[in-house]
């Protein structure tokens, strides 16, 4: 089992650390160009909202980014260190009443991108898992 763990600070910039690990993973286990797309784009989101939502973008605070090759899946997980957030209380974004709304489409992504994906630790924490192979 390979796992590569990383930190940063809660600053938007720092979205290109995320998307650099996203880059390296893919490219070792041969992810196809599609595929790839889900992935930088669920995770990338993950990562944005821990920066402007769970750590409020305070560069004080960091952002966890965890990736683990679990055989014949790839899970990253990534964690801030707000408050957290009820996950199951969001609005469906698809919902009329929602389309103009900026806020809400983040998880909602994450869900629809990901084979798998759990919350833990109050929201504070996401582990996004696709399946190689």
């Amino acid at each position: 089992m390979e796992r590569q763990s990383l930190q940063f600070d809660s600053k938007s910039e720092n979205i290109v650390v995320a998307e650099k690990l996203i880059d390296e993973v893919c490219q070792k286990f041969s992810v196809d160009e599609d595929y790839y797309g889900n992935i930088l784009i669920a995770v990338t989101e993950a990562v944005n909202n821990a920066i402007n939502h769970g750590n409020k973008q305070n560069p004080n605070k960091k952002v966890h980014m965890e990736f683990i090759n679990r055989g014949d899946r790839l899970a990253f997980t990534v964690q801030d260190e707000g408050e957290g957030f009820d996950h199951e209380a969001l609005p469906d974004p698809t919902d009329p009443e929602n389309l103009e709304k900026i806020s809400g489409r983040g998880v909602f992504l994450m869900n629809q991108l990901a084979d798998e994906v759990e919350f833990s630790e109050n929201g504070t924490k996401v582990e996004m898992k696709f399946k190689v192979g």
